[in-house]
């Protein structure tokens, strides 16, 4: 280097690629994307929920409709929350290829002193911009009926009610 050219700027590391492993041991930005959507699920933010995912979203609990678009999965989560029905989740495994994230993992949802509280296994796609644009729940339907019967016997007997400390 000749004293005519300047010391190089070091450029700020913009980490990887979407859909590259981080470098430094952190969790996948698509996995951080999964994983913060459903903390503000769980804290009722509708708003944060709706931020973080895609105008083209396709939402499928497989066996039901498909919801699709941002606006009509927004109405959804707004009615389920006028309605007081409260959700959790606990996330036992994640894992991902590229912008694909994977997750296994009990839901509870919560209206009054009802409780279901059944296993999930869900598939999210996350855009280059940060969105979800995939959401696919898979679960088993004889789960989620026995679920509801222990959440309705439950609101008798609550020592019954299962809870994630159980």
């Amino acid at each position: 280097m000749t004293d005519a050219d300047p010391d190089p700027v070091p450029q700020p590391d913009s980490g990887p690629e979407p859909g590259q492993p981080p470098t430094d041991g952190a969790e996948p930005r698509e996995s951080e994307v999964v994983r913060r959507f459903f903390a503000v699920l769980a804290d009722s933010d509708i708003d944060a929920a709706v931020a973080l995912v895609a105008d083209d979203l396709v939402y499928e609990n497989v066996s039901l409709p498909t919801i699709r678009g941002k606006q009509r999965f927004a109405k959804g989560a707004e009615r389920m929350r006028e309605r007081g029905i409260r959700f959790d989740v606990r996330i036992h495994r994640m894992t991902q290829t590229g912008n694909s994230v994977m997750t296994e993992r009990t839901d509870a949802l919560m209206w009054g002193k009802f409780r279901a509280q059944f296993w999930v296994c869900g598939a999210f796609e996350v855009n280059d911009a940060g969105e979800i644009t995939l959401w696919r729940d898979y679960f088993d339907w004889a789960d989620i009926l026995s679920a509801n019967a222990r959440g309705l016997l439950g609101m008798l007997l609550p020592s019954i009610q299962k809870t994630f400390d159980d």
